[in-house]
């Protein structure tokens, strides 16, 4: 035994030595090229945030609570995040402990690239090491912590109802390598070190098995095996790694500083895209959280499987997916590392053509009446809100009822906002309708524009530059109104349901608003899921191939949840949820400027 502590090395390392090779140099040839293949202004732009402090203490705070312990899988469902964290955080933990085992007792190994992980296989207790009792303690406790979490696994991959989830991810054969070598590598270690023990040192867990292990299993030749078979669980797990959903590890790692320096996806399979993409941990957790999922057949199109098809080339089912999506973003919302989903289907649709390469740098404005100079307030209803005129009807009362000196924008029609064209992935096209709609609104000298389609308002609050005018939701305008004292709204006997648009709600984070609103002349009562659970209406124009009947079983869905409480009527703050709902809800379904100026007669 003197012989093998003073070596320094034995043949059993090998198998780990090679898979953590082969890992590091995957993910540093990967990284090196994701990283050339980001545009020369984001390449910088990733560069500099390293050097602002803010930034990069982000950077850390969000990997520790991102990818360690899972903070946002907590919120959901307390058992799913312990899982996650538990493993995660617990094999950092052990991690570090090594390195701080070896920097304490044996200096002059730190350089030692597998000292930290076989510690108690090459170091055996006395006078220098007799004094880490303590971290034989944390070495025992985080093992086990990491064991009790992969005993969850293995419970959610049979019942994934106990953690909050009516569907798990189907594993890819790369996936379960990975898993199943994954679950083996901890119970493997807890033997190894249990057959070491009475050498190096154990505590409460090692210890135990140590004495049960000495009983029956007296040659100490026995202890050989364990170590080895732990060696190739680990090679095994690292260089399956890079193949599988596991890659998430050393993906996020990179993500998270991306996006903290404000990079965007530009391109389909590159840069950010891929960083997104191969950051995806197959957890499951959007499976549930897509509208579609209420119907089976519909869980294959989420974003994790979307994720899977994307890192095979499959462009059949990419291009299934990508146009099926309905772009609300709720998958965006519940992941525990904030993939930019919808993003990333727009940027496979770009891949294509849909008929919609029309070239609008030309386009004369002749034809689409200018509002009168002059009005403080200019309303754009947008197209949606054209097609139900309820609307805009109800909006040009409440002008009139509050003394506003306003111009209607699009009252005889006008240029769409772009938002269909960027849906479909027309970038370019979509700039240069806003470019002509900026010409007609700045020409206007209105001071304030007012929306009434989400779409829009999200659409002319990101991508419009129009100087010092304020663009404002009518959710938002008809609050001030009320609060200001320009108009006096009598209470309605009636309990509302608010349904949070997907736009105004997850896109621009809307959401009280439209809540005190309806509080001033209504009572209001929750959906079943509201505020960024809210469940999309299924008619939203970001999906490019579901027919009527398919989104039928979504709108459905959607109102089942909306009148858990029994309410009297339904209110909205999007003109497509309006018409949506209205089609099939057995309640009257009205939007908040017909609810404010049915109020004030």
């Amino acid at each position: 035994m003197t012989e093998r502590i003073a070596s320094g090395f034995h043949p059993f390392v090998i198998p780990f030595l090679l898979g953590m090779a082969f890992v590091l140099g995957w993910c540093l040839v990967a990284g090196v090229r994701v990283i050339f293949q980001l545009s020369r202004e984001d390449r910088l732009r990733f560069f500099k945030s390293f050097l602002n402090p803010g930034i990069l203490l982000k950077d850390i705070r969000d990997i520790f609570l991102d990818c360690l312990l899972h903070v946002k899988l907590w919120k959901r469902n307390p058992l799913l995040g312990y899982m996650h964290s538990s493993i995660a955080f617990g094999w950092f933990m052990l991690i570090v402990l090594g390195h701080l085992e070896v920097m304490f007792f044996l200096p002059d190994r730190l350089s030692t690239p597998y000292y930290p992980i076989f510690f108690n296989y090459f170091v055996a207790e006395g006078e220098q090491t007799i004094g880490g009792k303590l971290f034989l303690f944390l070495m025992d406790f985080f093992l086990l912590v990491v064991l009790s979490g992969i005993v969850l696994a293995m419970v959610k991959r049979v019942h994934s109802r106990f953690f909050g989830m009516r569907r798990t991810t189907r594993l890819s054969f790369t996936d379960s390598i990975g898993l199943y070598s994954l679950w083996a590598i901890f119970p493997l270690r807890l033997l190894a070190e249990g057959f070491t023990a009475h050498i190096s040192g154990g505590s409460f867990l090692t210890i135990p098995l140590n004495w049960v292990a000495r009983a029956f299993l007296g040659n100490e030749l026995n202890m050989l095996p364990t170590w080895w078979a732990y060696s190739i669980a680990l090679c095994i797990f690292m260089c399956v790694l890079p193949f599988s959903r596991y890659m998430h590890i050393p993906a996020e790692m990179l993500l998270i500083p991306m996006r903290n320096a404000g990079l965007k996806v530009r391109y389909a399979r590159k840069g950010l895209a891929k960083v997104m993409v191969y950051s995806c941990p197959g957890c499951g957790v959007c499976i549930d959280a897509c509208p579609m999922s209420v119907k089976k057949a519909n869980t294959r199109d989420t974003t994790v499987y979307l994720n899977r098809q994307i890192r095979r080339g499959n462009e059949k089912r990419i291009e299934e997916i990508s146009d099926k999506c309905l772009l609300c973003g709720k998958c965006s919302t519940v992941c525990q590392i904030g993939i930019d989903a919808p993003m990333i289907r727009i940027a496979q649709r770009s891949h294509r053509k849909y008929g919609l390469d029309q070239d609008y740098s030309d386009l004369s404005l002749d034809r689409i009446p200018k509002p009168e100079p002059g009005g403080k307030v200019l309303y754009f209803a947008g197209c949606m809100t054209q097609l139900t005129p309820r609307i805009s009807k109800s909006m040009e009362s409440i002008f009139r009822k509050a003394g506003i000196d306003y111009r209607f924008l699009d009252k005889d029609g006008g240029l769409c906002c772009g938002r269909p064209l960027m849906t479909a992935g027309r970038i370019e096209q979509a700039k240069q309708l806003i470019a002509k709609n900026t010409e007609l609104i700045l020409s206007s000298g209105c001071d304030t524009l007012v929306l009434s389609c989400p779409i829009c308002w999200k659409i002319f609050r990101e991508r419009y530059d129009l100087g010092g005018m304020r663009v404002v939701h009518h959710s938002v305008y008809l609050e001030e109104l009320i609060e200001n004292g320009l108009i006096r709204p009598s209470r309605v006997v009636e309990t509302v349901a608010y349904h949070d648009p997907c736009e105004l709600g997850r896109g621009t984070g809307i959401y009280e608003e439209p809540r005190r609103l309806i509080s001033n002349v209504a009572t209001l009562v929750e959906a079943g899921k509201h505020h960024e659970g809210s469940i999309c209406c299924g008619g939203s124009i970001g999906s490019l191939s579901l027919g009527f009947s398919q989104r039928e079983e979504l709108t459905r869905n959607a109102l089942k949840n909306l009148t858990v409480a029994s309410p009297r009527s339904i209110a909205t703050a999007c003109p497509l949820c309006l018409a949506t709902f209205s089609r099939y809800s057995d309640r009257p379904v009205q939007d908040l400027a017909e609810l404010v100026d049915r109020s004030l007669e």
